[in-house]
């Protein structure tokens, strides 16, 4: 439709201009011209594709604009041959109607080949902007496909390392009530009443790929209050979190990875026990949680790096493109907590 539009103003434009010096009547001058546009315009599109190969010393535009240019006189040539009337002379004797005949067939040859050259640039712009829109696209559709493959890929890796943190907890906990049972502590049926409780609030946990840290605190609690029955005179605890600390997200079981490393590593070992202090806030718009036992410190617990931070950093690193820190530092065994003190983070 582009290509007869452009057709049709250009011979328009052309009966136009000549129809001031036309000595026949306007319409038959119009039907001659766009006749002969219509039949150039046939010739261009059939040579687009055949022959379908050209010789390496003659290029398509060319034989186009060639093929153009010689198709307005031998069209006009067919048109006066067949529009002369029988018994008449031929139209090259009469000289009104070889005037006419020339006067169109030297204007369609000084126009048609600008023309056609005007349509091809026109044509090959068009082409040259498709293709632009067209290799961006598809570079737009293969960057999201690389972008979705990578998600897939660390969200296949975040399932696995929460996999592995599920055991780990899980085999410790029941552990404690195995040893409480064992003991014949009095204490080892509301131990596993608080274990169910704690079980049924962590165990749907592991398969959400977020959480937020009120609820790990809750989850924490939980926690805290089965290793206090477990040894209620050599473990206290104690939590504060800001408001808006608590909204904020985290991935399932980040605070737990860190109370029971404090627990297993700090307070376990030592014979007197110690206390675990549990702090979070928002500084500067950044969240800081710090989790400080007074237990027998990292060098006799041969620094704390056992599968749970090991995990717990690598699950970080996944969730926050690595904009989160982990932080192991050591207390003078059995410290208190004061103010400026080092912690285990």
């Amino acid at each position: 439709w582009h290509r007869i539009m452009y057709v049709l103003l250009a011979c328009g434009c052309i009966t136009f201009l000549l129809s001031f010096a036309w000595q026949d009547t306007i319409p038959e001058l119009a039907a001659r011209v766009f006749t002969v546009g219509f039949l150039a315009l046939i010739v261009f599109g059939l040579l687009e594709h055949w022959p379908a190969k050209l010789p390496s010393w003659l290029a398509r535009w060319v034989m186009q604009v060639l093929a153009v240019a010689l198709t307005v006189p031998s069209s006009l040539f067919a048109i006066w041959i067949w529009s002369t009337e029988p018994g008449a002379p031929p139209f090259w004797e009469a000289m009104d109607r070889l005037a006419g005949f020339a006067m169109l067939a030297i204007t369609g040859i000084l126009f048609a080949p600008w023309i056609t050259l005007a349509a091809l640039l026109r044509q090959k712009e068009a082409f040259a902007k498709h293709q632009a829109v067209t290799f961006a696209l598809e570079r737009s559709e293969l960057e999201r496909q690389k972008l979705q493959a990578e998600r897939q890929a660390l969200d296949a890796r975040l399932h696995l390392l929460q996999a592995q943190v599920a055991p780990h907890f899980l085999f410790n906990t029941l552990a404690n009530v195995q040893a409480l049972v064992h003991s014949g502590s009095p204490q080892a049926a509301h131990l596993l009443d608080c274990l169910i409780a704690y079980l049924r609030a962590a165990v749907p946990r592991l398969e959400q790929a977020g959480t937020c840290l009120n609820d790990e605190l809750q989850l924490v609690s939980a926690y805290l209050a089965l290793m206090h029955m477990r040894m209620p005179d050599r473990l206290q605890f104690e939590l504060h979190a800001s408001d808006a600390a608590r909204v904020l997200q985290c991935p399932p079981m980040t605070l737990l990875t860190l109370v029971e490393n404090a627990v297993k590593h700090g307070i376990d070992p030592s014979q007197v026990g110690g206390k675990i202090s549990i702090s979070a806030s928002v500084q500067n718009n950044r969240c800081f949680v710090q989790v400080r036992d007074t237990g027998v410190g990292l060098q006799q617990s041969g620094q704390g790096l056992g599968t749970g931070l090991t995990t717990l950093r690598e699950r970080l690193k996944l969730a926050f493109a690595g904009d989160a820190e982990l932080r192991l530092s050591a207390v003078c065994p059995g410290a208190s907590f004061g103010r400026g003190e080092p912690a285990r983070d």
